[in-house]
């Protein structure tokens, strides 16, 4: 490489446009699965068609009610779910400095399940329909997604306060984790203990993440979390890059390690809490989209945050999509297929890491 009057060095620069091609192709490709996944269901709708009627030219009554009342909201809705919990994945592992690092570590989605159970338990919302949506629905989902936000909020406060008392250090804030996760895992397991037939299945079915279940007004509340966390999470890119070099390093540089930790993983942990409550819990999206992004384009947070968010809107609206093809008629929950796809591609992350 070669410095001469001010030029950005040739490798450099390349190194940039590699980063930046592949944003955009993420970007193009995020486009062409989501006109994919609406046309695809037991009524086929060709990607002209869907265009078509997204441009607001109407083909039919049912095209248009099949579109914008059902997959247009589910589809976005993985797209935005799957990038807020990519980005928050991501920027849990840095301010963590843990490759197993995320909101799902430190015992968010565990406190979220408690919450759901304790008000179907507790409050008995749990009732049995015979619809065609499923035979177990909430007498009140709102209240329940309240309750279950509430909890995972109080598990953000106890860590966050038991960092604080231990001057916010990394491995307090994952065992801190992993403990919530065992403590209300085993409040979870004993309300299922005593509840009836019709309360465990409610509980049971609140566990299934779907994001079928978020209406527009659902997406829309999902959607001004996660961007602006995503803008707090990139105006702090040059401050993860510093803190992934070592605390003293990055306190060198000027950067308040301790306050972007703790900020960082309280808004990482707001954006997972949101998701989680809406939608139910929905596992390796935030595990192993910010890994995939890193063999694919290194570590540096000017493009690992758009590119972890990119990587988990296709991951999870791919995802979405398989599920409802796989069974047709029979939908399946999009978390099975994100456990299914995610601890195989984990592992052999891991393997190929160790090599």
């Amino acid at each position: 490489m070669h410095f001469s009057g001010g030029q950005i060095p040739v490798e450099y620069s390349r190194h940039i446009k590699v980063r930046v091609a592949f944003l955009l192709s993420s970007l193009f490709f995020v486009g062409l699965v989501l006109i994919f996944s609406i046309g695809m269901g037991p009524v086929l709708i060709s990607p002209l068609e869907v265009l078509k009627t997204l441009s607001g030219e109407s083909i039919s009554r049912q095209f248009d009610m099949i579109i914008w009342n059902i997959r247009l909201p589910q589809a976005l809705t993985a797209v935005v779910a799957g990038m807020g919990l990519a980005v928050a994945g991501a920027v849990m592992q840095a301010i963590l400095r843990n490759p197993l690092g995320s909101p799902f570590t430190l015992g968010i989605s565990h406190a979220a399940a408690f919450g759901a159970a304790f008000s179907v338990m507790i409050l008995d919302l749990g009732t049995m329909t015979s619809s065609n949506v499923g035979a177990v629905s909430l007498n009140s989902p709102y209240l329940t997604t309240a309750i279950a936000f509430a909890f995972s909020l109080i598990a953000t406060c106890i860590i966050i306060a038991i960092s604080r008392l231990r001057m916010a250090r990394p491995e307090t804030m994952i065992l801190t984790g992993v403990a919530l996760g065992s403590l209300f895992t085993a409040g979870t397991m004993f309300l299922q203990y005593f509840a009836d037939d019709i309360q465990l299945a409610a509980m049971v079915f609140w566990t299934f993440g779907d994001v079928a279940r978020a209406s527009w007004i659902e997406l829309l509340l999902i959607a001004v979390v996660v961007s602006g966390a995503s803008v707090w999470f990139f105006l702090n890119r040059w401050n993860f890059n510093a803190i992934e070099a070592g605390d003293e390093t990055a306190k060198g540089l000027g950067v308040k390690v301790e306050q972007v930790r703790i900020i960082g993983m309280l808004i990482a942990s707001l954006v997972t809490a949101v998701i989680i409550s809406f939608l139910g819990i929905i596992g390796f999206v935030g595990l192993v989209c910010p890994h995939v992004c890193r063999r694919l384009i290194g570590d540096d947070y000017r493009f690992l945050l758009p590119g972890s968010c990119l990587v988990g809107g296709i991951l999870l609206l791919a995802a979405d999509t398989a599920a409802r093809l796989m069974l047709a008629p029979n939908v399946l929950p999009v978390s099975i297929l994100t456990a299914f796809m995610g601890a195989p591609v984990f592992i052999w992350l891991i393997i190929r890491s160790n090599r």
